[in-house]
């Protein structure tokens, strides 16, 4: 069968290769691949700057954000042949740390987790793939292709999670945020955050493009000025930030009302540096009781919420974030960007 691969920290590896059929072992479904998800940390991986290939091999099945169909499913399983399913990327580490024993892997203390398509465990980029079935989230067959979203779907709510459980140690009834960035993850957040009711604000650069009118038809309001000046007509209670922008990131933390939260999901890149006012920034979370906290990966129970997400969600909205589709035999053009581009997505079949 075919499959993506790429050799780890080798720049220019990328290839779309014949590999062996995968055998599904006794509690494993094997999956029919429909799509994978192309996202940042897939072009760093095919840039040669990030990635692990399995112990003892040179190359890596790339692909994290899945779909696919079941083709066999355990006796007794509550899947079945057909069914849409995604597999969730991180295991926990071996020792286990204290949460990874307690199926809290996004938050593994040491480091020794691995992951489908990033870190020593093959992906989901091939026509044919094994999960077990533990590790498998049924996705509703309305959602059809869409359903390629579920992973970065799953970051976001688990961002939400996040967010709720700190906003719980005092009362806490959130009206408005700011979501930064309108890419998949931006996108999702807010869907979220409209899905629970709350006003909300998108904060982007482009002034054209699919970018506005999907916020528009989401019910949220753009905004493509600076972080001051959407707060002058809104400022958030919870700010969820998802570009990585260094400035952005002490904007957003300057950006929300007392007892204001931001959450920050996107990663920025090393070697910048920027002028601010720690002191005033320091004395601002204190006296207003304000937290910042980050937020990555997912855990079972995060996939679930995204999933449900997804079922309650407009598929012709969630169709209109797919801008382009690539079949595997042209995967190397979907590492590179198209201006109109919100989530691209590589077919298996």
């Amino acid at each position: 069968m075919r499959a993506l691969t790429v050799q780890p920290h080798k720049r220019g590896s990328l290839a779309v290769e014949a590999v062996p059929e995968p055998e599904a072992g006794a509690d494993e479904l094997l999956v029919e691949g429909v799509a994978i998800g192309v996202c940042g940390t897939d072009k760093e991986i095919v840039r040669g700057d990030y990635g692990w290939a399995p112990p003892g091999r040179d190359r890596l099945i790339l692909g994290h954000e899945s779909l696919g169909r079941v083709l066999e499913a355990p006796a007794r399983s509550d899947l079945a042949e057909g069914d849409l399913v995604a597999g969730v990327v991180r295991r926990p580490d071996p020792v286990p740390c204290g949460a990874c024993a307690h199926d809290e892997w996004d938050m593994c203390r040491n480091g020794r987790y691995t992951e489908r398509g990033i870190k020593e465990l093959d992906g989901y980029g091939s026509e044919r793939w094994t999960v077990p079935e533990r590790y498998a989230v049924r996705v509703a067959a309305h959602l059809g292709l869409t359903g390629v979203l579920i992973e970065p779907t799953s970051v976001v709510a688990k961002a939400w999670e996040q967010v709720q459980r700190v906003g719980e140690r005092a009362w806490f009834e959130p009206r408005r945020v700011l979501v930064t960035g309108a890419g998949p993850i931006g996108l999702l957040a807010a869907m979220i955050g409209v899905q629970r009711g709350l006003d909300v604000h998108v904060l982007d650069r482009v002034t054209d493009g699919p970018k506005p009118g999907l916020v528009r038809d989401l019910g949220a309001t753009y905004h493509h000025g600076s972080v001051a000046e959407v707060t002058e007509h809104a400022r958030p209670d919870v700010v969820l930030e998802a570009t990585g922008v260094g400035s952005l990131v002490f904007d957003a933390m300057e950006a929300t009302r007392p007892y204001g939260i931001v959450c920050l999901t996107g990663v920025s890149s090393t070697g910048r540096t920027i002028s601010l006012d720690a002191g005033g920034l320091n004395r601002e979370l204190v006296l207003e009781n304000d937290a910042v906290i980050g937020s990555v990966n997912a855990n079972l129970r995060h996939y679930r919420a995204a999933a449900d997400a997804l079922a309650a969600a407009d598929p012709g909205w969630l169709g209109r974030l797919l801008t382009r589709q690539v079949p595997l035999e042209r995967a190397a053009s979907a590492f590179g960007a198209a201006e109109q581009d919100v989530k691209v997505v590589i077919t298996l079949g």
